[in-house]
């Protein structure tokens, strides 16, 4: 192995040193050649032990490279992600991966986020609790809208919906939404079916877990797919190495960390590797995989397959965490809670400029495309596994909708007196 230094650094700044020196430079695009290579297939003996070479050359000459990390939700996330793996070649089914993820400062909040969310259930719906509290939060309700129409629009010409468009809009909304609303949507406990059916279908399972009328894929050939992909191999070594579970720590997990497997968990969701729970009645979860032709791999499918059927670690984790206390009553003055990195970008952006009022939460490069989902009108079909959004009790966003009981429209209820004054004027000057 090579020596550590004392911190750990971003690894777009790390990259960024490296371009500056020439040799290091032609090193690292050599490493490129051989990771998009592995990616397709595995390496001949002969040019693995090249590029080996290239790696360890490299990391001896810039060991920065070997150990920085990258932040979850940031704008940079994807460049980030792809320099830590260029260096960094494909390892065999046996050997676990480290996760890209620098999670020392975030440890801590999410303990306090779990800590501070068991609640005592008093037979109330907890998961449609955290539903109305994501949509009194303008962000959190727009988001999961987005999610939800992705997620159901048939894909054009076809009955199905397009999973890699619904996926993408899963992982918006869990990098952008703050962890007190995302949390309580995906963990909220539940004591009954009708709780637990909703908490099964936050995900739109139908579309983001499962494929209709689809066969199971084998759960390596997923793992496999899941490692050509620098996103989806981060979300999944970041899995395996914050829910590894433990018999020697209370939480039942090695890093003895309940919240950095839930988010760890949460990571997981709009990849190919998509978990999700399987009934209403628990809180069991599972991958939508089986271990049929593995041959004799079939150990290590079910070991993979136990990591989320099995996993004390991952258990545990789930059923501590509740719907959070943390979220503001007031509905006039939300959000409460700290943002997620990529809303704290957006907010440190904009500081020096004139709020926007029509709370948009969308980069430039993704409106158009936004747009013209939007655009489309929804569908009528009734195939997709998702529960309407809020249709139990009013929001703030409903209560002046027909029907719902609540206050009437500015239109018909500050301007019926004046209309009706001018109707008695327009009446007395025709009878005199």
């Amino acid at each position: 192995m090579f020596p550590f230094p004392p911190s750990t650094s971003d690894c777009v700044k790390a990259h960024q040193v490296c371009l500056a020196d020439p040799q290091c430079e032609a090193l690292y695009r050599g490493l490129e050649l051989c990771a998009a290579d592995a990616a397709f297939s595995a390496l001949g003996e002969q040019v693995a032990s090249e590029c080996l070479e290239r790696q360890d050359a490299l990391l001896a000459k810039h060991p920065s490279l070997l150990t920085c990390k990258c932040q979850r939700g940031s704008r940079k996330e994807k460049r980030c992600l792809r320099i830590y793996w260029r260096v960094r070649l494909l390892p065999g089914n046996e050997e676990p991966e480290v996760s890209p993820y620098d999670d020392t400062l975030t440890d801590s909040r999410l303990a306090s986020l779990v800590a501070a969310s068991s609640l005592q259930l008093d037979g109330e719906n907890q998961c449609l609790k955290a539903a109305q509290d994501c949509g009194l939060f303008e962000k959190c309700g727009s988001l999961r809208s987005e999610y939800v129409l992705a997620c159901t629009k048939p894909h054009s010409g076809t009955n199905r919906c397009n999973q890699n468009k619904c996926h993408r809009f899963l992982r918006r909304f869990l990098e952008r939404v703050p962890e007190e609303y995302s949390m309580g949507l995906l963990f909220c406990p539940c004591t009954n079916a009708l709780c637990g059916e909703r908490r099964r279908k936050t995900i739109v399972p139908s579309c983001s877990y499962q494929v209709a009328d689809s066969v199971q894929p084998n759960c390596l050939h997923q793992q496999s797919f899941c490692r050509r992909d620098d996103t989806c191999r981060s979300r999944l070594a970041d899995f395996l190495s914050n829910c590894q579970p433990s018999h020697l720590t209370a939480s039942g997990c090695l890093k003895d960390s309940t919240g950095l497997c839930l988010r760890a968990y949460a990571g997981l969701i709009g990849t190919i590797m998509t978990p999700n729970y399987i009934s209403n009645s628990s809180a069991d979860v599972s991958l939508w995989c089986n271990c049929e032709g593995s041959g004799n791999q079939w150990p290590d499918c079910l070991k993979l397959q136990h990591l989320f059927t099995d996993n004390r670690c991952l258990r545990n984790s789930i059923n501590r965490i509740g719907s959070p206390k943390l979220l503001p009553s007031d509905t006039t003055q939300l959000p409460g809670p700290r943002p997620s990195p990529l809303v704290q970008e957006d907010e440190l952006h904009s500081s020096n400029h004139l709020p926007d009022l029509s709370n948009n939460v969308m980069d430039s490069d993704e409106e158009e495309e936004l747009a013209q989902a939007l655009e489309e009108e929804p569908e009528e079909d009734n195939q997709f596994d998702v529960i309407q959004l809020y249709s139990e009790k009013a929001t703030v966003s409903s209560l002046g909708a027909p029907g719902t009981g609540g206050a009437e429209s500015p239109i018909f209820g500050c301007a019926s007196p004046a209309l009706l004054l001018v109707l008695l004027l327009s009446a007395s000057l025709n009878w005199g």
